[in-house]
């Protein structure tokens, strides 16, 4: 419940940040907010503790919705901490200017897990940022203001081997504010083909979806694939996504979106005694 009683309050400091220098410290800023609300969260349950994340810069950012981009450089930031049962994953996403384009707080809770089938249930409220442009002092500028939405997912998965799974995702996402889309359904079939090794210690995971995307009154059909590439023993990777059109009588939905991403990730696991 914290993280809603936070939300008022960075709404209103994310509508005075217009100027550029203040937007480039809007990354520090909420990354400290985060580790806050991350503390306080490590701090209760069972005593197995994970706190892991991954830092992405791309030349094109891709929302979770692959079918919409940010449509230049972004920097995406991926946190997770909690127990192996419920974890808290924020992921926050900006330009590469520290323009904010979307935070999401994501309470994940693994419900099934076992060697064959795991059940992962979620929910997040989010905010989704847009400019306007307007006349302060007689001068034009430029003021960000967010769009609220609460979502919640179903996300299972079967094992079918130590390097192939199948499974399906589902989001439904609901806008709060009345310029919002109301309704959103994402829903998406996928494999997961990993631990393909290539040569010495590289490896390369593929992850083709096919999902189907109901925006109000509009939907649409999409292809999309996920290539990462890796090293054994190296925090880095470089990963891949295209998403094709097949039909879509949805606004802003592009034919075909590409990026290339370099990524950085950490992982810790401790007790707490």
């Amino acid at each position: 419940m914290s993280i809603f009683f936070h939300i008022p309050t960075i709404c209103l400091e994310l509508r005075l940040l217009h100027t550029p220098f203040k937007r480039s410290l809007l990354p520090l800023l909420f990354l400290g907010w985060i580790q806050t609300i991350s503390g306080q969260a490590v701090e209760t349950g069972g005593q197995d503790r994970w706190f892991s994340g991954s830092i992405h810069a791309t030349n094109n950012g891709i929302s979770l919705i692959p079918t919409f981009m940010l449509g230049k450089p972004a920097s995406i930031f991926y946190l997770s901490v909690g127990s192996a049962k419920l974890r808290f994953e924020p992921e926050m996403r900006f330009s590469l200017q520290g323009k904010p384009w979307s935070f999401l707080f994501w309470w994940r809770y693994r419900f099934i897990q076992n060697n064959r089938f795991k059940l992962t249930l979620g929910t997040h409220p989010s905010l989704a940022f847009r400019t306007a442009t307007a006349e302060i002092n007689g001068q034009s500028t430029e003021l960000l203001y967010p769009t609220r939405f609460l979502a919640g997912e179903l996300v299972p998965t079967w094992n079918i081997n130590d390097k192939i799974t199948i499974g399906m995702y589902y989001l439904y996402s609901r806008g709060l504010d009345a310029y919002a889309t109301r309704n959103t359904h994402f829903i998406t079939i996928n494999t997961h083909i990993s631990k393909v090794k290539l040569a010495k210690s590289y490896h390369l995971s593929w992850k083709p979806q096919l999902y189907y995307l109901r925006m109000d009154q509009k939907d649409g059909l999409f292809f999309v694939s996920n290539v990462t590439l890796t090293k054994e023993k190296s925090p880095f990777s470089v990963y891949s996504i295209i998403n094709k059109r097949l039909r879509s009588s949805i606004d802003r939905s592009r034919d075909f979106v590409w990026n290339i991403s370099v990524a950085y990730s950490f992982q810790n696991q401790y007790t707490k005694k």
